[in-house]
């Protein structure tokens, strides 16, 4: 641990009423740790206090890849009055009269005769992806992380303040949004501006609750192990900044929408990287998700008859599988909004292109109008998809896997970065970000290829399946940033899509 502090995780991550959850807690001398467990909603509701006696462990090397595997401190049920959700698990402890603290967590998933009829899955597999905790995630070099290890301080908590979001609110006056000097400020990872509960999830369930809607959560990894969630259900979504999807993930919501269930991706850069979640013990959960990413030809499943699971992009071409097929757009024809030297001075908000659809009954918005600039609901990462226009409105081609019935209601302009506009700039011998994506769409990374996908936007879209199941898109992944009390046409919006679809 990198001073005298308090850190912990909890296994299983996702449990049923009824099941127990281990806290894996290392405590600076051995200390006793104050444990407040709540769960997150419209409001916090404690469940469970008391004082755990915990070890003072070390963090294994490699950690970040194979766990820390430290013993469970105690172990609670889950009671069967709890309801469904997100539960917040506080350690603290007291160090020479200064008060350290850090946080944890674990889902409920729902019973089977739950009433409602909406899941939020979170966005797990990329809290995941992003946690360097132990060492290494994979944004550094790592291919394999462990689901069995505390999140870095920012994935689960964060203070307010400034520059707590990483997409940039105020431009072009940089002192008003320094994300990066408030990550240093408050000793948080650098990648927890990118993934985490607080960003996105957090605000949405908050309104949502808030406002009536009984709302069911679970991870991502449980829309693989517990597809069975979904039954009775009429919605699912997804919610900020939801990267990382494996094959059966994928099979799940896929087949739920096909079977004529709905779908509302409130979210960008959706399902992006394919991953494959993997239990090395094949005694419980996925312990442990792997990605290769740009290091894909180093996949076991490389150039074998396994090539449908690399850990590649889903648009790869290698794997056929674009995540248009499911969410109607994709980051490989979107980019960044108002990040870095990307949009940076885009206007934060859609332009509406057809007005009269019902998802903006009551909103009063007309052709041409701006939707959501005011609290900057477009913003870091958008999905897009390849479209021409006809008398001035777009329409999709379908060449990028775009279901034909998808409707362009709305859009921003967004870019990838490159060679010049990268925060980090690849080194000579490795491919820009732009590069990078057009050689696994189109098999080169020729100057016509890299054109092709240089003029991206974020789009609000919806498509309807043959069995009937609505799927809508917001292409970006700061829409809940318009809400509770900051965009009235965004929480209207997204009331509609609630009401009719779930």
């Amino acid at each position: 641990m990198p001073f005298e502090t308090v850190t912990g995780y909890c296994w299983p991550q996702s449990i049923a009423a009824g099941e127990p959850v281990g806290l894996h807690l290392s405590s600076a001398g051995a200390r006793d740790v104050a444990v407040e467990v709540a769960r997150l909603g419209a409001s916090r509701d404690i469940v469970w206090t008391g004082t755990v006696a915990a070890g003072d462990h070390p963090t294994p090397p490699r950690a970040y890849e194979v766990g820390c595997d430290w013993p469970a401190a105690t172990t609670l049920t889950a009671d069967p009055s709890w309801r469904s959700g997100y539960y917040e698990v506080v350690l603290t402890i007291d160090v020479d009269g200064r008060t350290r603290r850090d946080h944890a967590f674990f889902v409920l998933r729902p019973p089977a005769d739950s009433p409602n009829t909406i899941l939020l899955q979170l966005a797990t597999n990329t809290w995941h992806a992003y946690n360097d905790f132990g060492g290494h995630n994979l944004y550094t070099g790592g291919t394999i992380v462990s689901l069995q290890r505390p999140m870095s301080r920012g994935y689960l908590f964060k203070p307010p303040g400034a520059g707590r979001r990483v997409t940039t609110t105020h431009p072009p006056d940089p002192d008003m949004n320094t994300h990066v000097g408030y990550v240093r400020q408050h000793k948080l990872s650098p990648y927890a501006g990118s993934a985490g509960w607080p960003d996105w999830e957090q605000p949405f369930l908050e309104w949502a609750e808030g406002r009536g809607y009984g709302i069911d959560v679970c991870t991502n990894a449980d829309l693989e192990e517990h597809p069975e969630l979904l039954a009775g259900k009429r919605l699912v979504l997804s919610v900020g900044h939801d990267e990382y999807w494996s094959g059966p993930m994928r099979d799940t919501v896929e087949g739920f929408i096909a079977a004529g269930g709905n779908a509302a991706f409130f979210s960008g850069n959706t399902s992006f990287w394919q991953v494959r979640m993997e239990d090395p013990s094949a005694e419980g959960p996925a312990a442990r998700m792997v990605g290769y990413k740009g290091q894909f030809k180093h996949d076991p499943v490389y150039d074998t008859d396994r090539m449908s699971e690399l850990t590649s992009i889903w648009s790869d071409h290698l794997i056929g599988r674009p995540e248009n097929h499911m969410t109607g757009v994709s980051f490989s024809r979107g980019g960044y909004h108002r990040i870095g030297k990307r949009v940076t001075s885009g206007a934060g908000g859609y332009t509406i292109h057809r007005h009269d659809h019902w998802l903006f009954e009551g909103t009063g918005l007309g052709y041409g109008d701006v939707l959501g600039a005011g609290a900057t609901i477009v913003g870091y990462e958008c999905d897009g998809c390849d479209f021409t226009t006809r008398d001035g409105l777009p329409y999709p081609t379908g060449e990028d896997g775009t279901p034909d019935t998808f409707v362009i209601l709305a859009s921003a302009p967004a870019a990838h970065f490159t060679r010049t506009t990268a925060a980090r700039p690849p080194k000579p011998h490795e491919p820009a970000e732009d590069e990078f994506i057009a050689a696994r769409l189109f098999g080169t990374r020729d100057a016509a290829a890299v054109e092709r996908i240089s003029h991206g936007h974020a789009m609000l879209g919806t498509y309807t399946s043959t069995a009937g199941g609505t799927v809508v898109t917001s292409g970006s992944t700061d829409w809940a940033h318009g809400l509770a009390g900051r965009d009235p046409q965004v929480e209207r919006i997204t009331s509609n899509v609630l009401d009719r679809l779930g």
